[in-house]
């Protein structure tokens, strides 16, 4: 995760753990769900989009449903498929079965990185939806419309 400090780093590893531990089995019990990888879904924003990333990538076998509004798993063009998300992404064929959604989307006025990643992604044979929101920034409106995109695309 390019720039992560290492407090950023442990903080992934307890929204994780705490995801994981205490709210998935929270919501299972509470709710009518169906507790299986193909029936979950998470995604995030901002850095939150990185707190996805760190959470699923290490749980694929938790998560089919993978979403990043203006935060994604990339690392600003250091995108190694071997090596990023912790080899996550090593075996394209494996990961695209696994996964039946990677979606990334971005205002067009913010950074490329995540354009960048969705190339570096493509190039390495892993699927993902890309989608910009025309003339929104790192702001609200990029992720309502981001929302409005990436929520019809679960469960299919």
């Amino acid at each position: 995760m390019g720039n992560a400090t290492p407090a950023m780093l442990a903080g992934n590893r307890t929204f994780t753990e705490m995801m994981l531990q205490d709210l998935i089995p929270m919501i299972d019990s509470t709710y009518r769900t169906l507790p299986n990888r193909e029936s979950r879904a998470m995604a995030g924003l901002s850095m939150g989009g990185m707190q996805t990333f760190a959470t699923t990538l290490a749980n694929l076998d938790k998560f089919a449903y993978i979403g990043g509004f203006s935060g994604s798993g990339g690392s600003g063009g250091s995108f190694d498929p071997k090596t990023s998300g912790n080899g996550a992404y090593a075996d394209a064929a494996a990961f695209n079965k696994k996964v039946k959604l990677l979606w990334l989307g971005v205002g067009t006025e913010e950074s490329p990185n995540t354009k960048n990643f969705h190339e570096a992604l493509k190039k390495a044979g892993i699927n993902s939806v890309y989608f910009e929101s025309p003339g929104t920034a790192h702001e609200w409106l990029t992720w309502r419309r981001c929302l409005n995109e990436f929520a019809p695309r679960l469960f299919r």
